[in-house]
């Protein structure tokens, strides 16, 4: 059964970076689409940023020029580079792949960004 556990959430002040992973098991990343979503209190889960299997790469206007996605196929997983963080960047981030039937989500990695 494919597991997906996301890494390398925290707190950290507006302006500042971090840099999440996505490890994937049962499943190889390479073949299939991968995005990154984010869900915050009271919003409905919103993706803002995939990468196809052909490591095309696409972006939620609101993160577009700050967040980067990328993805290790020798290690199986997917990562969201985040620079010039914002206040409402604040929200669970999880990875799934890109497109329905989505796998199992995991816990997520818990972003906080202060003003």
């Amino acid at each position: 059964q494919a597991q997906l556990v996301e890494s390398g959430g925290g707190l950290v002040q507006t302006g500042g970076s971090l840099r999440l992973s996505c490890a994937a098991s049962g499943i190889r990343i390479s073949f299939n689409g991968m995005g990154w979503y984010r869900l915050a209190p009271g919003k409905q889960r919103e993706l803002v940023a995939s990468i196809t299997s052909r490591g095309i790469t696409n972006y939620a206007s609101s993160v577009k020029g700050r967040f980067a996605i990328s993805r290790d196929n020798g290690k199986n997983t997917v990562y969201l580079q985040m620079n010039s963080l914002k206040p409402e960047d604040t929200a669970v981030y999880q990875c799934n792949l890109d497109s329905t039937p989505y796998l199992a989500w995991g816990q997520g990695t818990q972003v906080t960004v202060s003003s």
